[in-house]
């Protein structure tokens, strides 16, 4: 049990694609019950176990793929990354496939590689984003202005959930300055297929690429009430200006 599981808002609209599964879970690890125990609940192609099942010296990610078990420490990051395996069981074997053909290729180095380091961002701090081209573009372009209020309408039209588990653990304390990786998804794809879409378009070299864009999660229209005001988005430390605007 944990105090930080019990102070999660899940009525936030970031949770909005969890809530279902999360919320009782948390309860049940509130009421005492393992994060390992409670998540075991529902079917996943993993098993949820203690962190004292990871052998010593070896790789988590190894342990992962070799076994199918994944060694859960009790608080919220850990949680987060149970409920990420509920709702996307493709995309996270993914990753976990890809982390392993990375150590089999170099061994475990003490620093990541630049494949392994990407996978790793996009695991722990991606967002998902479907949204007409005028916001893409707008958001590519870092204008701010333009993609949070001139076009705001057209935020009604857009879709973007957050993936990563470390990026759902800060928002439980909102701040302005957290911001996600965001891969943007094309609008057809249905949201029962995502899982399936998204296993499927990763891949070393995409990742390696680093096909993500810089989003201040909570200047998305109707996520966080102080962004009604328009000079919320003026904070250029947050809203950071395009790199060839700021070249002297």
């Amino acid at each position: 049990m944990t105090d930080a599981i019990s102070g999660v808002d899940w009525s936030v609209p970031w949770l909005a694609p969890y809530r279902a599964i999360g919320a009782p879970l948390a309860q049940q690890v509130n009421a005492g019950s393992s994060s390992c125990d409670a998540l075991n609940q529902v079917a996943a192609p993993v098993h949820f176990v203690a962190q004292a099942e990871l052998p010593a010296g070896m790789a988590y990610e190894q342990f992962v793929f070799d076994t199918a078990q994944v060694p859960t420490r009790e608080g919220l990051h850990d949680f987060f990354n149970g409920l990420v395996w509920l709702h996307f069981p493709h995309t996270k074997r993914r990753l976990n496939q890809l982390q392993a053909a990375q150590i089999a290729l170099d061994g475990v180095q003490p620093v990541r590689g630049p494949v392994r380091d990407a996978i790793t961002v996009f695991d722990e701090n991606a967002a998902l984003l479907q949204a007409p081209d005028v916001l893409w573009d707008a958001l590519c372009a870092r204008q701010w202005q333009r993609l949070f209020i001139g076009l705001r309408p057209l935020w009604a039209q857009a879709r973007l959930i957050l993936f990563g588990h470390a990026l759902l653990e800060k928002l439980v304390q909102p701040r302005k300055a957290i911001t996600a990786h965001v891969l943007r998804v094309p609008q057809d794809v249905a949201p029962a297929a995502l899982d399936a879409w998204l296993a499927q378009a990763l891949s070393a070299e995409r990742l390696a690429a680093k096909p993500f864009v810089p989003l201040p999660v909570l200047g998305v229209p109707g996520w966080w009430a102080p962004n009604e005001v328009p000079s919320y988005y003026d904070d250029a430390q947050v809203f950071r200006p395009p790199r060839a605007a700021t070249a002297g």
